[in-house]
């Protein structure tokens, strides 16, 4: 149970805990301040006109890159099916 909670998510992603606890504390601040300037926003149209969206744009960049970066390499000449066990 306690694997399945802190260990095994991490995993996955091929960080460690205290790496994956960085990176989540990383990103969940700068979503918390996107939602802030946000909320800014909402009641003053002329400020944070393009922070909400660029923050989410840098955040999904930063992910897909992240994703790509630490997948396992597929041979050349090979599929991603050929290296499924």
């Amino acid at each position: 149970m306690l694997r399945k909670l802190f260990i095994d998510h991490p995993s996955s992603v091929q960080e460690s805990y205290g790496e994956h606890a960085l990176v989540a504390t990383s990103f969940g601040v700068r979503m918390l301040l996107g939602g802030m300037a946000c909320l800014v926003h909402a009641i003053v149209p002329g400020l944070f006109v393009r922070t909400g969206s660029g923050i989410i744009t840098v955040l999904h960049d930063e992910m897909v890159v992240n994703r790509n970066r630490k997948a396992p390499r597929v041979p050349t000449g090979a599929s991603a099916a050929d290296t499924v066990g």
